[in-house]
């Protein structure tokens, strides 16, 4: 599979370029100050994903996909500080931390997967 077959980068690389197109609307002092701080940990998910993908070793691919989470995190942060400084609106931060969710669970799961999968036997329950 090639990287861009992978959701969980997909979505990545949409949100990043979201946060780009709503932060280059700033004013200098707003894109200085939480702009390039929101733009470079939203660039970062992805970054980190397609990092880890080219990796040798899956135990490499996971490290750098914790980076992703971390990158994900920060940037609910930098978007919650948009919001809270009126830099935008509720409806684009309500759009954009709902596709943040999304993306973590989906990220918590690619990270699951990564690796060799142990047999876990069947039991009733399933």
């Amino acid at each position: 599979m090639k990287l861009e077959g992978l959701e969980v980068y997909n979505l990545a690389m949409s949100i990043g370029e979201k946060i780009w197109e709503i932060a280059a609307q700033w004013d200098y002092f707003f894109k200085k100050t939480v702009g390039d701080q929101l733009v470079r940990s939203a660039d970062s998910i992805a970054a980190n994903i397609s990092e880890g993908y080219g990796r040798f070793h899956y135990q490499e691919n996971k490290h750098f996909c914790y980076y992703a989470r971390g990158s994900l995190m920060e940037t609910k942060t930098w978007l919650e500080k948009s919001k809270n400084r009126n830099m935008i609106s509720q409806e684009e931060y309500d759009s954009l931390n709902e596709s943040l969710e999304i993306l973590h669970k989906k990220l918590n799961n690619y990270i699951r997967s990564i690796g060799p999968q142990k047999n876990v036997p069947m039991t009733n329950d399933h």
